[in-house]
């Protein structure tokens, strides 16, 4: 039976045999075995009554922020609202309230909706209807966000172009997406010029220069901006809160980018739950996002307070390590937006006063290193760190709300497990294939044993509905069937986390990354936390490497070290303190740069396939001897391969 409901019928019992009391000694000793049954569970049970009591004050504050967010979420289900109506609204009620800082310019609610007007009117007269597609290609700034806001006043798509993106990987988001145009500034002019072959029956719309008239092939956005009206355009089939808004592209290290499908629903769950959970206040907060806004976390999570919440958002073209504390200080910033590996660039940079003289209050993100988080938190003066866990497709979101060092987010330790919308479960480590029981469910891991998180799918609900990929192919598999019961179906993300006592969830890899060697599992993402710090935050790729004649995977690293100035010894040192035996690379290789994508993950697929060999492979190769770390020569490599070297 489960503990909650025995404390309740023990603290309800003795209440009632309080009452009863006045009857005699009947009622009497009704109370003290009463009594004696709720000592009895307390010293039986009583770390699990601890955890919920340590834990309560977070899980009221977690309950309290949810219901909140729930009722507003149901609010815009039942009044068929969206991220247009929300913010025309806004705009008529507080019309010159800044929206955007960008630059030296600030753009009021006003501005923003009168320039999404002139858009919606350009293209309502060009035939744009709601369920077409376009193609937007445009760095951060003001009008990126106004341009897609004011296609979707009339139901149009926009499809958020990676600006990094390039021929055949370029071609495959527009065509992928069907878009009937494409609109891009200036600077992307050489990428659209490269496939304008393969752009058949895609219009173009040029942002930002001035088009010769004799350019028949491109349409010249800024005239018709200057001669477009300000109105408020007139539709007859008005989008509602179900009706699609936004296309946003995974990042493709694994392949050809996906197409995520964003309708205004998830928009606005995503808005929500960020002002809710983070207790952000509209008055008081300004949002400092300089992550690029065609994916999520930036385009929605770093804009979208602007416009459903009024907190102004100051947009920065790109990253920068140098302007990072200097804009929050300009702007007078009090959240601040990172991803990836952005707070470990901050780090590494020399300190200075702006280090701490700003007011950032809070930063929010993902990716943010265990490694580095209590460093960053000591030197910056962070007050809160709320990392998040989400994907732009997914179902399963979690968020820090209270500190707790390198979790991505928690469940509330009263809950019962059968009312989680997301679980851990047993996965095989080679496959990444659910592990079933003998009843044909899948099993879900113990206390810190790692497992694959999934998100219960409940189509309807806003928080466990599953949008997926407008490939439908590739949305089913990513959907699990019959997981703890018959016909219940959950997302599965490809990750790997872990679980304490407490209910936090902890991040360890992806699958695919985990390896196996000497009959162990190797989280890469930990080693490489553990490599960057021991060599000066560099970056660091950890992945397996195959060895003819041995199971499993032997691990490697590629650092970062143009300069030649990495510590061998140290290093190994360094490895040997922090990590078990089974984890620390066995292989190096000294690299000039990684490729990375751009939401600053390091892609690692190429690395892996080249392995160790150095008669292919021009970058210095290490192997760990007995005496540290030696140059592998040719000789050495058909040592290690033919087994005469032990591993």
């Amino acid at each position: 039976m489960d503990i909650k409901f025995l404390l309740v019928f023990a603290i309800v019992g003795l209440i009632a045999t309080g009452l009863t009391a006045r009857i005699g000694f009947l009622g009497r000793i009704a109370q003290v075995l009463l009594a004696c049954a709720l000592i009895t569970l307390i010293c039986k049970c009583h770390r699990k009554i601890y955890i919920i009591l340590k834990t309560l004050p977070r899980d009221i504050i977690f309950i309290y922020r949810y219901v909140m967010a729930e009722i507003d979420i149901r609010s815009f289900a039942k009044n068929n609202t969206t991220v247009i109506k929300i913010f025309r609204k806004r705009a008529r009620l507080y019309p010159d309230k800044p929206c955007f800082y960008f630059e030296d310019r600030t753009w009021t609610n006003e501005e923003i909706d009168k320039y999404s007007n002139k858009i919606a009117n350009i293209f309502k007269e060009a035939g744009y209807v709601k369920g077409d597609a376009v193609a937007l290609m445009m760095n951060n700034r003001p009008e990126f966000v106004a341009t897609w806001l004011g296609l979707g006043k009339l139901g149009v798509i926009s499809a958020l172009i990676n600006t990094n993106l390039r021929q055949q990987c370029l071609t495959h988001c527009l065509n992928v997406a069907k878009v009937k145009c494409i609109i891009y500034s200036d600077e992307f002019s050489s990428a659209i010029d490269e496939i304008s072959d393969t752009l058949k029956g895609i219009t173009k719309y040029k942002h930002g220069a001035n088009i010769k008239e004799t350019n028949k092939d491109v349409t010249d956005l800024d005239k018709l901006l200057a001669d477009a009206s300000t109105k408020e355009p007139e539709v007859d089939n008005e989008p509602g809160f179900k009706d699609n808004l936004l296309y946003i592209y995974t990042s493709g290290t694994t392949g050809l980018p996906k197409v995520a499908i964003i309708p205004n629903s998830r928009y606005l769950l995503v808005i929500t739950a960020t002002y809710h959970m983070l207790g952000l206040k509209a008055n008081y907060d300004i949002f400092y996002n300089s992550t690029p806004l065609y994916h999520m976390s930036g385009g929605i999570v770093g804009t979208g307070c602007a416009l459903a919440k009024g907190i102004p958002s100051v947009l920065r073209n790109k990253f920068s390590v140098s302007a990072y504390w200097d804009d929050c200080i300009k702007y007078k910033c009090t959240l601040a937006q990172y991803i990836g590996e952005m707070c470990r660039y901050l780090i590494k940079a020399p300190p200075r006063p702006e280090d701490t003289a700003h007011s950032i209050r809070l930063v929010v993100g993902n990716g943010m290193k265990p490694q580095i988080w209590q460093q960053f938190v000591d030197r910056f003066n962070i007050k809160q760190v709320s990392e998040v866990y989400g994907s732009s497709e997914g179902n399963a979101n979690m968020i820090n709300i209270d500190n707790q060092v390198g979790a991505i987010g928690f469940v509330p330790s009263f809950l019962p497990k059968f009312l989680h919308p997301i679980a851990l479960i047993r996965v095989n480590p080679d496959t990444s294939e659910p592990i079933r029981g003998k009843d044909g469910f899948c099993i879900r891991t113990e206390i810190n044993e790692p497992g694959m998180l999934v998100g219960l799918i409940k189509q309807g609900h806003a928080v466990r509905e599953f949008n997926g990929y407008l490939d439908k192919e590739a949305s089913q598999k990513k959907i699990v069937e019959n997981v703890f019961c018959k016909g219940d179906k959950a997302f599965l993300t490809g990750d790997i986390l872990v679980q304490d006592e407490l209910g936090y969830f902890y991040f360890k890899d992806r699958t695919g990354d985990t390896f196996r060697w000497k009959g162990e599992n190797v989280a890469t993402a930990e080693v490489e936390g553990v490599i960057s710090n021991v060599v000066g935050y560099r970056d660091a790729i950890v992945y397996g490497v195959q060895i003819p004649g041995l199971e499993g995977k032997a691990g490697m690293a590629a650092i970062v070290d143009p300069e030649n100035l990495i510590d061998f010894k140290a290093l190994a040192e360094g490895l040997d303190k922090a990590l078990p035996s089974y984890a620390r690379p066995i292989f190096l290789r000294i690299v000039k740069e990684i490729e990375m994508t751009t939401t600053f993950k390091l892609k690692k697929i190429n690395l892996q396939k080249e392995g160790f060999d150095p008669n292919k492979i021009q970058d210095k190769l290490y192997f760990r001897s007995d005496k540290g770390y030696v140059e592998v020569t040719p000789e050495l490599y058909q040592q290690i391969i033919s087994g005469n070297i032990r591993l």
